[in-house]
């Protein structure tokens, strides 16, 4: 066992690779024989049971969430990261316009976004927006890239499933323009834009029948599995 003292920790530079940088010099561990160690064992565990008699005898100072019991009044802070949601205006339209940014700052490629040309509009507008919550490390890159604030990390967490091919699935709950592409028609070609209804599961991903590298489709009862064969 050894032990460090941090407080003798001294800031320094040195040349690395033609460049002077900062350091950290540390100091070498110093080593305790058995007998030395005792008193310091001893120290720590009075430091553990004296906090844990101070939560016992103090309930409500206890950080610890009790879930699920708490499910009903739990509360995350403003800056926790869960599920990745999409942001909708006040008329209830997307304000993702398909730009892709979100997706050229993914680290890990776990947003596919896939556009159309609108037929009213005739600009690109959203189709599917897929987001692979089995690869995603919630970095958040995607929304501080997002150029019209279209997304977000909601608080939802509860997402268990038996099959990782199902936290592949589609964000949005319609296809079409964007309220701001739909404020620059006129009144009569407003009524001409419709917004296609899509599910979770429709689109490019797995329960569609659709492969990604490494995890084949799900096919269902009657779809046809030439696509799980290519794989």
């Amino acid at each position: 066992m050894s032990n460090v003292d941090f407080t003798d920790v001294r800031l320094s530079q040195q040349s690395i690779a033609g460049q002077t940088v900062p350091v950290a010099l540390v100091p070498r561990i110093r080593t305790q024989n058995y007998f030395a160690q005792v008193p310091s064992a001893f120290k720590s565990l009075w430091k553990g049971m004296k906090l844990t008699m101070w939560y016992f005898l103090h309930p409500s100072t206890i950080v610890t969430k009790q879930y699920p019991e708490n499910r009903a009044t739990l509360k995350f802070p403003e800056r926790y990261r869960a599920n990745l949601q999409l942001n909708q205006d006040d008329n209830g339209y997307y304000m993702c316009n398909g730009c892709k940014a979100c997706e050229r700052a993914c680290p890990n490629a776990s947003i596919i976004v896939k556009t159309r040309k609108g037929a009213v509009t005739g600009k690109n507008e959203l189709d599917a927006y897929v987001w692979r919550m089995d690869s995603c490390t919630f970095c958040n890159a995607c929304v501080m890239a997002c150029p019209s604030d279209a997304l977000r990390m909601g608080h939802e967490f509860e997402c268990a499933v038996y099959d990782r091919r199902l936290l592949i699935y589609t964000l949005n709950r319609h296809a079409g323009p964007t309220g701001d592409q739909v404020a620059k028609l006129d009144e009569e070609t407003r009524k001409q834009v419709v917004l296609e209804k899509r599910g979770p599961y429709d689109g490019p991903v797995p329960l569609a029948g659709e492969a990604y590298p490494n995890i084949r489709p799900i096919v269902l009862p009657g779809q046809a599995t030439e696509q799980e064969d290519k794989v």
